[in-house]
């Protein structure tokens, strides 16, 4: 049987599209791209909050096929970001390749015919060969089930659902959560809002930003020169690299990042009792650290309040906090907005329009991949194929985040794997799959676990790289490098490659 497409592309965020670019570069345009949303840009068509920028190099968090030398600052807006992908859709004509608000809600493989059968939203069915499942990490927003949330009369959202509608201005807000979105969020909010309260149940470590402007002139030699945006991309990289070893065992270079951390908080920050409560007493790294020049000078406003005591309860009209000598008194909010990251470490699961949730990957011998992954944690070889799912590919998978660089260069890492699984598999003929021996990925996810013990991950800190389990199922315990050395092509030891049984006839 031949299928609709030889590749299914589900995602139009940065893995997506990238694979899509990959895909038609290599000469293989046989491929749709699935996108529950209205437009291409995943986490930046999502995030739309105010202040709403990236927290990695703008020439890093780029495609390295598709340079863009019109970045306008050191970290690009998210306007600018989106606006970016959309670019990179049209010049590689990829647009007539996406389903917009199509959701796909059933994955499911067929062994007679070794085929993938997507079913999405509305009813509609493609097979496909391949299926390449770029859902990406940020896309469940995280919202504490805090005590009479329910009865709160003002306004309730997730950074990441702003709701645009709702004029802030002269109000009193509570942003909940000190992640990397408040502390883009506070800034931006503080001068507009009559009082604004930040409930920090963890202080994080905050380093500097230098959010510098690129001139014209800049802008004009990168686009008559690449090499030199090329060669600016690679000392970003490897700046960014080598700071990665502070993560990853370097006590002397944790060391010093911590202190430039404190550094960078006693320069904006006079008051003794607030620095206090600002600075972490974990290890630098085992949470997100954050870049930023103007949260602590936020914080510092009359018009902003910093409570770290633990929130007792939302009444209708506020919040009350528990403090030393029990509840306090309720303050009151106008609007309550959650700035409390997402669902990373646990089973994804992909929102529909409709606010139902659907998706599942049924495999070999009917077993649903969702299912055996919320019983052991997610876990998969290098973090893209899963033992008993043939032909079935993630991008941002397990244990490919990062903490220290750009995540856009485990994408690429993970489409040369694409490209050289997709060869494999036409070298083996129309019906054949790949299948990962169960082994080789217990073998892999094991080694990854152990050499975690020896991260700042794993010095005691609770952080949303963790699973329920207390695994880390989200980072990669080792430098980008290692990773692109791995992944630069398949390994057959890795994988049964079978064919489609043959069919039985039957003599009358």
């Amino acid at each position: 049987m031949q299928p609709d497409v030889q590749v299914a592309i589900i995602g139009a965020g940065f893995a997506g599209l990238g694979a899509a670019i990959r895909l038609s570069l290599s000469g293989r345009r046989s491929f749709l791209v699935f996108e529950r949303g209205n437009d291409v840009g995943g986490t930046w068509r999502e995030n739309t909050y105010p202040g709403c920028a990236c927290d990695v190099p703008s020439h890093l968090y780029s495609f390295s096929f598709a340079p863009n030398p019109a970045w306008s600052k050191a970290y690009s807006p998210q306007p600018e970001i989106q606006q970016y992908l959309r670019h990179c859709v049209d010049q590689f004509n990829l647009r007539s390749q996406i389903r917009f608000q199509t959701a796909i809600v059933d994955t499911r493989w067929d062994e007679a015919t070794t085929r993938w059968h997507l079913t999405d939203q509305h009813g509609n069915q493609t097979t496909a060969r391949v299926v390449v499942a770029a859902t990406g990490p940020f896309t469940r927003p995280s919202v504490p089930k805090l005590p009479g949330l329910d009865t709160f009369a003002g306004a309730v959202f997730h950074s990441a659902r702003w709701n645009h509608d709702y004029d802030l201005r002269g109000k009193r807000v509570a942003v909940i959560g000190t992640g990397a979105s408040a502390i883009q969020i506070v800034p931006a909010l503080a001068p507009l809002v009559a009082q604004l309260t930040v409930f920090q149940r963890t202080p994080p470590y905050v380093m500097p930003r230098n959010n510098r402007t690129y001139p014209a002139w800049q802008q004009r030699l990168y686009r008559a020169l690449p090499l030199a945006q090329q060669l600016h991309r690679s000392l970003l990289y490897w700046i960014n690299e080598a700071g990665g070893l502070a993560f990853m065992g370097n006590a002397l270079l944790n060391k010093l990042a911590t202190g430039q951390a404190r550094r960078h908080l006693e320069a904006q920050v006079s008051d003794p009792e607030l620095r206090r409560r600002l600075w972490p007493t974990y290890t630098l790294g085992c949470k997100r650290v954050l870049v930023s020049d103007d949260y602590y000078p936020a914080l510092t406003r009359p018009n902003v309040t910093l409570v770290t005591d633990p929130i007792d309860t939302v009444t209708p009209t506020g919040i009350r906090t528990t403090g030393a000598a029990g509840p306090a008194a309720e303050q009151p909010f106008d609007a309550l907005i959650f700035s409390t990251g997402f669902q990373v470490a646990d089973v994804p699961v992909v929102q529909l329009p409709n606010g139902r949730t659907a998706f599942s990957f049924t495999g070999r011998n009917g077993r649903d991949l969702l299912t055996e992954w919320a019983q052991t944690g997610p876990q998969a070889l290098y973090g893209m194929t899963a033992s008993g799912f043939p032909n079935l590919l993630f991008l941002l998978g397990p244990n490919t985040g990062l903490g220290h660089t750009s995540v856009i260069h485990m994408i690429e890492s993970q489409l040369n794997y694409l490209l050289s699984y997709l060869h494999t598999l036409e070298q083996a003929g129309d019906d054949a799959f790949l299948d990962v021996k169960p082994d080789r990925q217990r073998t892999h996810n094991d080694a990854l676990q152990q050499q975690m013990t020896g991260t700042v991950w794993a010095s005691g800190c609770q952080s949303w790289y963790m699973d329920a389990q207390g695994r880390n199922t989200t980072l990669w315990p080792a430098l980008t490098v290692t990773y692109r050395q791995r992944t630069r092509r398949v390994t057959l030891a890795d994988y049964v490659i079978e064919q489609a049984a043959p069919a039985v006839s039957q003599v009358v």
